[in-house]
């Protein structure tokens, strides 16, 4: 994940940002609570479910004077479990409504109901793409983890893309990107120029983009028109799932539009060198010293940008002994 330069902006009157912990190397995602005018509260993603944070949630309402009645609505950008995790737990505390995009609830019904089987889709995807067994079998644990942070899955009201959802007595537009997560929605202001952008646009780091089985097919391609269309708004403020709230939101779609294009310049080189199957090119980017939860984040991006190079004619796929899949440069 590439890095930028960070700056810290005060946040407005009647909303407040909740810094729920997480696993590391984040440590905490951005909750925010936006008061509206009849002293109600809407809150946008909760965070994982942990007893830990559950007790935070505790503590921050208190801090407040405000109890789980006084919710109003919960809205998700998207399905990750450091977003919706607590959604489930607080829609039974509160009884409030939980709301998010109808491709949102489809992907968190995919990777977490009752049905899901991406702990065993996805290590298999990953040992034909060139993963060590024995690293698969690390991811296959390490999927089964999650589900303890987003149980119950909460019972969902759709929002559409365009659509205005009022938080905090400001009108906010849905926006529906892709990439990062199917069906993210970010929340524009235009009257305030404010953006609730979740995990689209980051202000340090660039939000993981991942090519999983059963998913987008294309999520790179996704993501960065999702950036175009992000990069068209004035946005004067913008407060993200992780990190601090900041300003240059425009300049910043231009640099991860450019570190994306960088990347896949970087890949194509690679390739040129010889043909390699994903988890070598991986390792290539990102080094053999990751934990089991970033070699997930990296294994996944290694493969969008990949399935990139395939779609702009700069590269093919070729299986080889073991049933293998390598990537070879194509002019």
């Amino acid at each position: 994940m590439k890095r930028t330069r960070t700056e810290t902006i005060s946040m407005p009157a009647g909303m407040h940002r909740i810094q729920i912990t997480m696993s590391f190397p984040l440590r905490w995602v951005n909750s925010y609570i936006l008061t509206e005018p009849d002293g109600k509260v809407s809150i946008v993603d909760p965070g994982p479910r942990t007893a830990g944070t559950e007790q935070e949630w505790h503590e921050a309402l208190a801090a407040l004077g405000l109890t789980f009645q006084d919710i109003h609505q919960i809205v998700l950008t998207h399905h990750h479990p450091d977003h919706l995790g607590l959604s489930g737990w607080m829609q039974q505390m509160s009884g409030a409504p939980v709301l998010m995009s109808a491709r949102s609830r489809q992907e968190a019904d995919y990777m977490w109901g009752p049905e899901a089987s991406i702990d065993e889709r996805l290590p298999e995807y990953y040992r034909i793409h060139g993963m060590p067994e024995y690293k698969t079998v690390e991811i296959k644990a390490h999927m089964r983890t999650f589900i303890s942070q987003l149980t119950p899955l909460p019972e969902v009201t759709l929002i559409a893309d365009g659509e205005t959802l009022h938080m905090g007595g400001k009108a906010w537009i849905a926006l529906e990107t892709g990439g990062h997560a199917p069906g993210h929605l970010s929340f524009y202001a235009p009257e305030s120029r404010e953006i609730l952008c979740g995990d689209a646009v980051l202000p340090q780091i660039s939000p993981n983009i991942s090519l999983l089985p059963g998913s987008d097919p294309e999520p790179l391609q996704s993501y960065m028109q999702g950036l175009t269309r992000l990069h068209a708004l004035t946005v004067e403020r913008a407060y993200p799932g992780h990190r601090n709230p900041f300003t240059r939101f425009t300049e910043r779609t231009t640099e991860l539009l450019a570190h994306h294009e960088e990347r896949l310049a970087k890949l194509s080189e690679r390739l040129q060198e010889s043909s390699a199957h994903a988890y070598d090119i991986c390792l290539h980017l990102f080094g053999d010293r990751l934990g089991t939860h970033q070699l997930r984040f990296a294994m996944s991006e290694t493969l969008a940008h990949l399935q990139e190079l395939i779609r702009r004619g700069l590269a093919r796929e070729a299986q080889e002994s073991g049933g293998i899949i390598y990537f070879q440069h194509q002019q």
